[in-house]
């Protein structure tokens, strides 16, 4: 049986030159960075190393990289600090944000009585720009805009420029899941003034439980995790020093190579959109994942005609690795909250799968699904 991933929104499969590097540093590099010892010196000297060159990615400062297990810690940790150390009251999202997002700032609003207000969505859960702009000049009080670039689910891609001049022009702060945009897009933070945002190491091929926060240099941040002092006090415990070290790496080599892998998976993607079209009746993609201009070029979501109970489990019984929706959620009978929130109830029934795709998919494997499918259905 052939082994075909097409769930890299999910998790990516980590590159042999990370498992190198993380080995070595395992093997080698060994020390607490916090000892002042020889050993434990060369560890904090190869974590803050990594910290500026994984800055360098975005065009920010080292000081203003803190690293955490990954995008949902990050994420909580900036809209907690939001909350508690910055003055937010009113916070600006949409009910198709990541759970990490979505979860954290519904528990905000019950610790600490904040306002929630939610952005209006079309029929493909691309926001209503304008609609932003009125929440933002709806009061006074001092507001947080958070919204993802890249959905997870559908792939749509928000317009960060214009979100970001939004909340410039009317004093609030901006921060974005950036979990499914690192290493698949470029990120300036000069050119593109936003405040936070969170990025994970396992969606770009590298390492699991590693990840990092942007926090804008000037905002202070309160730990979450208490203890030590390390984060520069931004979060307690010993530095994951290899798994940091595996995710330097894996970023070093996505934006080395982001052009030409760009095409790639764009290419790989847009001849399953068109073998998808030509062999099955009825078929429609949810959000905007058939754009190449407005959803990520890894994402493509399918929804068909009516609904096959089973088709997640056959696919895999061929070896076939896919998502309904989100692979967060995994294990739930609830569906994807993403579909649920733009989809008509007519529609929410029907089978929705999410293809995702990397560099190391072929079309070979493409042509093999579509064979799975056409034989399943």
């Amino acid at each position: 049986m052939k082994n075909i991933y097409l769930d890299n929104a999910a998790t990516t499969p980590i590159l042999p030159e990370v498992i190198t590097t993380i080995t070595e540093s395992m093997t080698h590099s060994y020390g607490n960075p916090s000892s002042i010892h020889q050993i434990g010196r060369k560890a904090k000297s190869l974590v803050e190393t990594a910290r500026k060159n994984i800055a360098k990615h975005f065009n920010a400062s080292a000081n203003e990289i803190v690293f955490t297990a990954g995008g949902s810690e990050a994420d909580n940790l900036i809209l907690r600090n939001a909350v508690t150390n910055l003055g937010v009251t009113t916070i600006i999202s949409s009910k198709i944000e990541h759970h990490a997002v979505l979860h954290t700032i519904k528990n905000l609003e019950k610790e600490f009585n904040i306002v929630l207000n939610w952005v209006e969505l079309d029929e493909f859960g691309t926001v209503n720009y304008s609609h932003i702009e009125t929440l933002l000049q709806k009061d006074t009080s001092k507001k947080l805009v958070s919204l993802m670039h890249i959905n997870n689910e559908i792939g749509n891609l928000l317009d960060i420029k214009k979100v970001s001049k939004l909340c410039c022009d009317n004093d609030a702060l901006f921060h974005s899941d950036a979990v499914q945009v690192v290493g698949h897009y470029e990120i300036d933070v000069n050119e593109t003034p936003i405040d936070f945002f969170a990025a994970s190491a396992h969606k770009f091929h590298g390492p699991k439980g590693v990840g990092f926060a942007y926090i804008k240099k000037g905002y202070g941040i309160y730990p979450m995790l208490h203890g030590g002092k390390q984060e520069r006090g931004a979060r307690a415990g010993t530095e994951n020093v290899h798994s940091i070290l595996g995710m330097e790496k894996a970023l070093e080599i996505a934006y080395l190579n982001l052009e030409e892998d760009t095409k790639y998976i764009q290419n790989i993607k847009s001849y399953f959109i068109n073998e998808l079209q030509h062999n099955f009746e009825g078929i429609i993609f949810n959000g905007c994942s058939e754009s190449e201009t407005k959803s990520s070029y890894t994402i493509l979501n399918v929804r068909f005609p009516k609904e096959y109970a089973m088709l997640l489990f056959n696919l895999d019984l061929k070896g076939i690795a896919v998502s309904g929706g989100s692979a967060c959620q995994s294990g739930s009978n609830k569906g994807s909250h993403v579909l649920n929130a733009i989809l008509h109830e007519n529609e929410q029934f029907k089978t929705s799968v999410r293809f995702s795709f990397s560099k190391l998919n072929t079309i070979k494997e493409i042509d093999y699904v579509i064979k799975n499918l056409k034989e399943i259905l």
